[in-house]
Parts: C-alpha cells; sequence; structure tokens
C-alpha cells in the first residue's frame, strides 16, 4: 500500500516519495525552553512519534531531527527575572521537557540540535544570503529582504497585501521594509551575545531551523513538521532564506499539527492558560495521554478538558481488558477458530488507515473491532489457544506504534484454581464488607479472597451482595469483570 501524506504546501494528499528512496530525513520544529512543557508540547511530540515510529514500520531509513530554541527573547527575559543566565535557564528546561517526554513514551529523535551550539553555521548562511543579494546589514542587525524573494505566502496562503498588513518595524529595528525579518540581531546591553562579522550579536529565531536541516539532512527536507501556528511567519521565512541560500526546493513534504486548545483557545505559556505534564500525569496515567491525543486526527485542533480525559481513560481501559483478556486465552482457550480471517482483515484495515495520512483515530477503531470479535468468538467457546495468539500478535504490533497498551495480564480467579479449604473459609467467613479498607487490598491475596467470596455469592444467587463486593472493590480501584474462564480483576 501506498502512503499517502496531507501537505500543506499543496494543500491535498499526495503520495509519499522521499528524495532518496528508502531513506526519510524529517525535521520538527521543537520548543521555545523558557519554561515547562506542557500538553500543547505533547501533543506535537506524541503526533510526530507515531509519524516515525510509523515510517520505520514501513521499512524506512529515517533521520528524525527536533530542535530546541534555546536563545529567545522570552529566554533572556525569564532568564534576567530568575537572575540566571540565559543558558543555564534553558539546560534545565531541556533536562525537564526529556524527562516529560519520557514519562509519555515519547521516543528521541536522533538528534536534538541547539540554536547555542550552531551558531557558526548560522553566521555562515546569512553572509551567503548578503552575497547572493537577499540579505542586508543594518546597524550591527541582519534583515533578510523579502521583496528580493518569489512565491512569499504559498505555504499559507496568504496574499502580498494580507502579510503587509499584519507587518511591522518594532523600536530600535532599523529595516527597510517592514515585511523583512531578522537574521541576525544586534545585541542590546546585557544580553547574550556571539562575535560575528556584523558585531555582538545572536540569530534571528527563523534562520537556526534552516541551518540545523541544512546541517542534519541537506538542501532538501522530505518531511519538516511542526504546529499550525508556525505556517506563518516561521516557516514562510524558512522557506524564503533556505531556497534562496540552496537554490533548491527546501522540503517535499511540509505536516502541520492542530493546536490543542482549551475553550477553543490555544494553549499556550504566553496565554497562561496551559497544564503543564508534570501537573497533568500527577492525575492520569501516561498511556491515556498518548490515547486522547492519538484519537484524534493529527492535523485537528484538540480541545482539552478533564471530562474528555475521564471518557478516554474509560474507552482505554475497555481495549486494555481485552488485551489482557486475549492474552489470558492463549493458555485458557479451548476452541478451533484460529482467528486467521479475523486478525488479517485487521492488519490490512489498520494499514490503510494509517497510510492514509496517518489516520490514528480510525486505525484505533479497527482494533476495536478486531476485539469486539475476538471477545465474541472467545466468550462463545470458539477461540483457539492459536486463535489468541493471532489476536494478540496484532495488538501488539498496534501498540508498538501506539504504545498505550500495558503489558499485564488479567487475574482470573476460578473454582479450579481454589483448594478445597480455601473455598470453605470463603463460604463461611463472616468478615463485614464495611470494614474493607486500602491498607487490606493492598495485599493481593485478600483481593483474591473477596472475588472468592463474591463468586461464592453468585452461585448462591445472592446478587444483591455480589454487587456490593463489586462496588465496594471498586472504591478502592479494583475492577471485576465475569469471563467464562472466571472472575477476572485488575487494579485500575
Amino acid at each position: 500500500m501506498v502512503l499517502i501524506i496531507h501537505n500543506t504546501l499543496t494543500r491535498n494528499k499526495q503520495p509519499f516519495e522521499p528524495l532518496i528512496k528508502g531513506k526519510v530525513g524529517i525535521y520538527v520544529c521543537g520548543v521555545t525552553v523558557y519554561d515547562h512543557s506542557h500538553l500543547g508540547h505533547a501533543k506535537s511530540a506524541i503526533n510526530f512519534d507515531l509519524i516515525v515510529r510509523y515510517l520505520r514500520y514501513k521499512g524506512y531509513d529515517v533521520t528524525h531531527i527536533t530542535n530546541f530554541t534555546d536563545v529567545d527573547d522570552k529566554i533572556i527575559a525569564r532568564a534576567n527575572e530568575m537572575r540566571i543566565e540565559p543558558l543555564e535557564l534553558s539546560r534545565t528546561m531541556i533536562e525537564k521537557y526529556h524527562k516529560d517526554m519520557g514519562s509519555l513514551k515519547v521516543k528521541r529523535a536522533d538528534v536534538y540540535p541547539k540554536a547555542s551550539e550552531t551558531i557558526p553555521d548560522m553566521i555562515s548562511m546569512v553572509s551567503g544570503l548578503i552575497e547572493r543579494g537577499y540579505a542586508y546589514e543594518s546597524n550591527g542587525s541582519v534583515y533578510f529582504s523579502v521583496s528580493k524573494a518569489k512565491e512569499y505566502g504559498k505555504l499559507s496562503g496568504q496574499s502580498l497585501d494580507q502579510m503587509v498588513a499584519g507587518a511591522r518595524i518594532e523600536p530600535g529595528e532599523d529595516k527597510r521594509d517592514p515585511m523583512d525579518f531578522a537574521l541576525w540581531k544586534a545585541a542590546k546591553p546585557g544580553e547574550v551575545f556571539w562575535e560575528s562579522p556584523w558585531g555582538k550579536g545572536r540569530p534571528g529565531w527563523h534562520i537556526e531551523c534552516s541551518a540545523m536541516c541544512l546541517k542534519h539532512i541537506g538542501k532538501t527536507v522530505d518531511i519538516h513538521g511542526g504546529g499550525t501556528d508556525l505556517v506563518f511567519p516561521h516557516h514562510e521565512n524558512e522557506i524564503l532564506q533556505s531556497e534562496a541560500y540552496n537554490d533548491a526546493p527546501y522540503v517535499r513534504y511540509w505536516m502541520h499539527n492542530g493546536m490543542l486548545t482549551i475553550d477553543s483557545e490555544k494553549m499556550s505559556k504566553s496565554l497562561k492558560n496551559f497544564f503543564s505534564i508534570e501537573d497533568i500525569l500527577k492525575k492520569y496515567a501516561p498511556e491515556v495521554l498518548r490515547f486522547f491525543i492519538l484519537n484524534a486526527s493529527y492535523r485537528a485542533p484538540l480541545d482539552y478538558d478533564e471530562g474528555s480525559l475521564d471518557e478516554t481513560k474509560k474507552a482505554l481501559e475497555k481495549l486494555q481488558n481485552s488485551y489482557g483478556s486475549m492474552k489470558n486465552a492463549i493458555s485458557l482457550a479451548s476452541g478451533t477458530d484460529d482467528a486467521k480471517a479475523l486478525t488479517e482483515k485487521a492488519m490490512t484495515d489498520f494499514e490503510a488507515r494509517m497510510d492514509d495520512d496517518f489516520s490514528s483515530r480510525e486505525a484505533i477503531a479497527v482494533m476495536y473491532d478486531l476485539t469486539r470479535e475476538a471477545n465474541r468468538l472467545h466468550s462463545d467457546g470458539r477461540l483457539s489457544k492459536q486463535g489468541a495468539e493471532n489476536v494478540v500478535a496484532v495488538l501488539d504490533k498496534f501498540n508498538d506504534l501506539f504504545d498505550v497498551l500495558t503489558d499485564r495480564k488479567a487475574n482470573v480467579v476460578k473454582d479450579d484454581n481454589i483448594s478445597a479449604s480455601e473455598q470453605v473459609s470463603v463460604e463461611i467467613s463472616g468478615e463485614n464488607l464495611d470494614d474493607v479498607s486500602a491498607d487490606e487490598l493492598a495485599d493481593e491475596g485478600r483481593i483474591r479472597f473477596w472475588v472468592l467470596r463474591r463468586e461464592t455469592a453468585r452461585k448462591t444467587k445472592d446478587f444483591a451482595y455480589a454487587d456490593r463486593i463489586r462496588n465496594k472493590l471498586a472504591e478502592f480501584g479494583i475492577g471485576i469483570q465475569d469471563s467464562k474462564e472466571g472472575a477476572v480483576w485488575k487494579r485500575k
């Protein structure tokens, strides 16, 4: 099957054809590290984590680059507030970023270039743009002359008039045209700086990504990713400076993830409406956050609220329960159906959804269809041990990409696993259900005791008491699911 990607540049889905057959260079704009990472950063990272994983699943040799902007006005301002060096603040936030993304199971990029470590490459590119007549120096700063470039606005689809309307000259700037943008900024008193042919200064925002792409991938990048908020001006300006310098197409496929929003407004540090990843992980498992983000199109905005995460948690638990049930069925199933037709169809459908612009939501739906049919076969007594293995193999392939299922089996309690004395102790016990505590249920033996007691109540048709036991255990995060093999319990 052919992989199809929605290209922001053409505004259409196109068959994916990398510059070099079998190899993919992908560059994703990273974060400006002046504060803790928030859920908006998590969305972009998780979206592109899945994209890179699937490209590798398809057999591509992928070079994945994600940058850190560690020199920036916001970093300087925050460092001044904290009375520390800007690069010290950046180092701290980069370490925290890696910790947060590791918690979310985001695989590391091959290279994480930093702006501060790419200064010579940026200076070389800026010098080259001046030599080619695309840039000019003014009072220690260097600007790109937009009027010299062709097709400005081709990525965002904005007309020149629209862009001019939003352009302005900031105080202290000395550029020829409001549309021109800084490639190199003259240092202000007290700011971090580097020596350059134009005096002490630091790079502009846009030039760093162009220089990093050239250094780590080459003149033409197969896939360039980032949030939709970066289309203009950042990515438009990258195109201008890179194509002017390299005299070659800059990017073959532009991919942009939708923003994470709160009440339809972008989650942003500057808007002070963000939730840090660290805080959210105190309430929800990382798998829940991954599932929340991946159970939607990467290109669509995603509105955040705790109610949505609660619903996501329940939905994921259903898939997780089916995964655990199928793992148990490998040793417990007794039917003859190997589920081969079911699992082959599931893999074909799954790959078709992923090949269609990484349609993760639709791919997840295929897994729900698979588990629903597999559970039906199992409950009817038709699923064989081999059939259970085949279902688990598909779910494992899915999980290699999505990383939302935990490798745990359910705890099955059934009568033929119980000794006669244990059964009697359950039947004659007079222990009070109301006295059950979290400390008691920290012991799996005590959970087993109450699950067995519930089984006894069900056998004697005391369903009200059986329900009381189920509800009491649920209060302490222990779920019970009845299956053909017996009662299945697990901690939520």
